[in-house]
């Protein structure tokens, strides 16, 4: 039972850290405007997420209602402790992936702002003016 949920703890976490690069990546091609390619990559992002999501259910299916903390208490203590270090790492990449998905909303945000102002002053601009 300690490999599968130790395999799936691992997955979680290299998962967390592709998806923490592809959101970095997604910030720069924001900031370069290179708004098509950020579409595409933002597939990628919600595949990974798809696939996060399956791997908890799979956990929580294999500890079986109990919490991770109950079941790395009920390990031999290397396990355990290997059991908590995934599960801390796993939480911190958690954390700076959702800083960086609100800087990256953020950032979509204004530029969407910034295209609407642009958009409203060029309609003004070629509207004919009443005599």
């Amino acid at each position: 039972m300690f490999d599968i949920i130790h395999g799936n703890l691992t997955r979680q976490f290299k998962a967390l850290e592709l998806l923490h690069f592809l959101l970095e990546e997604e910030f720069e091609l924001l900031r370069h405007r290179d708004t098509d390619a950020a579409a595409t990559l933002e597939f990628s992002i919600h595949e990974l997420l798809r696939q996060i999501a399956q791997e908890r259910v799979g956990l929580k299916d294999a500890i079986q209602g109990v919490s991770l903390k109950e079941y790395a208490g009920l390990l031999p203590d290397e396990q355990g402790q290997e059991v908590m270090r995934l599960f801390h790492l796993i939480d911190s990449l958690e954390q700076r992936s959702s800083r960086q998905a609100t800087l990256n909303t953020e950032l979509s945000l204004a530029l969407l702002d910034q295209s609407h102002a642009l958009l409203v002053f060029l309609y003004k601009q070629i509207t004919p003016k009443s005599p």
